[in-house]
């Protein structure tokens, strides 16, 4: 098996159904989802076994999870059906509200950083909210991707979390942006709270 075709050399690759320029929206969304899985495997290798077990449990799910999430950005078939559940989106849902627990209350914005897992996590989480921005503006030409956009949504937050709480159990104190004002409260984002507090 060889691994380079040259079908790509005239600057288009090959879809779920079809061929597009490299630089189309829908490969650069795919691409950055590929980026984000790469990310994910290299915190991987940086997280000890015997204290982070469900942590890598979790990315090894998310590492499938991304692989169908680039498989369903990248199918243009007229009879496509999303790999990625919804399960999969109340799953990170529930283990956000897990993690949160664990790791020290937040008042300021944080400097991305800390143990090497954590700036990572930190990474990936940026490029997760930058694969999120090119499926919003893949929706504009393509209305079947709100699943794939929410998940990206709730991963990000998830990065987030998860690389507090790994820091945490490395006793890897958070620093805190120096000129910020106080945003959280409670763990949560200040106007969150304040809404939730009018609303009874």
């Amino acid at each position: 098996m060889k691994l380079y075709t040259r079908t790509g050399d005239k600057g288009q690759t090959s879809i779920i159904g079809g061929r597009v320029d490299k630089d189309d929206v829908r490969v650069e969304a795919y691409g950055t989802v590929d980026e984000v899985n790469c990310f994910v495997g290299q915190a991987v290798t940086q997280l000890d076994g015997d204290v982070f077990k469900d942590i890598l449990d979790d990315l090894e799910k998310i590492q499938h999870e991304l692989f169908d999430c680039g498989g369903d950005l990248a199918n243009v078939t007229k009879k496509r059906q999303s790999k990625l559940t919804s399960e999969s989106i109340t799953y990170l849902e529930e283990r956000i509200d897990e993690l949160i627990k664990e790791a020290p209350e937040l008042e300021r914005f944080i400097l991305p950083g800390g143990s090497p897992a954590a700036a990572t996590l930190h990474i990936a989480r940026t490029v997760t909210r930058r694969a999120e921005r090119l499926v919003v503006t893949l929706l504009k030409i393509d209305n079947e991707f709100h699943r794939q956009l929410q998940y990206l949504n709730r991963l990000s937050d998830y990065f987030f979390a998860v690389a507090r709480v790994v820091n945490a159990r490395l006793h890897v104190k958070d620093v805190e942006y120096v000129r910020s004002a106080p945003v959280f409260r409670g763990g949560k984002r200040k106007e969150e709270a304040e809404n939730e507090h009018q609303e009874g």
